[in-house]
């Protein structure tokens, strides 16, 4: 599927779940992706022996619970970066969110082996919920600048198993930036924020940094800010079905092309006309809005 994909233009492939570190043969998985470095020209056309093959960046979220031990080796394997997932940065508050004891300690560890393996810059990804873990932002902020990591706030969107999506238990972009331009680093540093210029036209995350140009906060604001005109991701489900969008209301099984014995060109044209069907944006707290056919724990964070 990925060697299609990347045949028709992908750039960067992201591996994601659950949690990608607990699939056995994740390693070799990866050495396998990053052998499509070499098998495709920038226009997708195939790479002649001694040509120069494309960029491919592969990447990998996860929880970071088990990644002391596995950051070098997908390092070694051909991957380029990592994202962990954490809910807060205070070991106790950690701990309760986690129910794992010491959890904290053990994600902070695959933080440093990720950095020391040359994974970065290591993301950090929080979601913000209102009365739950937005406690967190300043800790956040210091943490960013004292781990050399960047954090990414999200906001709460409505794709939760168990948990009743309302607008009130959002943290918008803009109560998140209220609360980073009133913090302040140290007394030798003015407070406020300043806004950094965007990596690509399709970054998700908005940019800043503090007055001393020390850390960095990134605000993924799908909710009050959404970024539906340059999306241009796709998401491959763990069953095989593209989804165009994570408030799609249907799949597109891809892994039954590939079981019926299709071919790369009937594949790949398969994919181009489940693309071109991309929805133009979501309708999140509009009337009539309604929630995608499945949760996020389905569909791959």
């Amino acid at each position: 599927m990925v060697r299609i994909l990347v045949s028709l233009g992908i750039e960067k492939v992201r591996l994601t779940g659950g949690e990608p570190l607990l699939r056995s043969g994740l390693v070799e998985m990866v050495t396998e992706l990053a052998q499509l470095r070499t098998a495709f020209h920038p226009d997708g056309t195939p790479i002649a022996p001694g040509e120069t093959g494309r960029s491919l960046d592969i990447a990998l979220t996860t929880n970071g619970h088990l990644l002391a031990d596995l950051a070098a080796p997908l390092k070694a394997a051909g991957l380029n970066r990592v994202t962990v997932s954490m809910d807060a940065v205070d070991a106790d508050t950690f701990a309760r969110i986690t129910r794992v004891p010491r959890s904290y300690e053990r994600v902070l560890a695959g933080v440093h082996a990720a950095q020391a393996a040359g994974l970065g810059p290591v993301k950090i990804n929080c979601v913000l919920l209102r009365g739950f873990n937005d406690s967190q932002i300043e800790a956040f902020a210091e943490f960013s600048r004292r781990e050399g990591v960047i954090v990414r706030f999200i906001e709460f969107m409505p794709l939760e198993e168990d948990r009743t999506w309302t607008p009130q238990a959002v943290i918008t972009m803009d109560e998140i930036l209220r609360r980073l331009d009133a913090w302040r680093p140290s007394c030798a540093i003015p407070a406020g924020v300043v806004e950094l210029p965007a990596n690509a036209a399709s970054e998700t995350a908005k940019r800043f940094t503090f007055r001393d140009g020390v850390g960095e906060i990134g605000i993924i604001a799908p909710v009050s800010r959404p970024f539906c005109g340059h999306c241009s991701r796709v998401r491959i489900t763990s069953d095989g079905c593209i989804r165009t969008c994570l408030f799609s209301q249907s799949d597109h099984d891809l892994y039954a092309q590939l079981r019926r014995g299709g071919t790369d060109e009937e594949i790949a044209s398969y994919v181009r006309s489940v693309i071109l069907q991309k929805e133009a944006r979501h309708h999140i707290g509009e009337p009539g809005f309604e929630k995608p056919s499945r949760n996020m724990v389905h569909i791959g964070g």
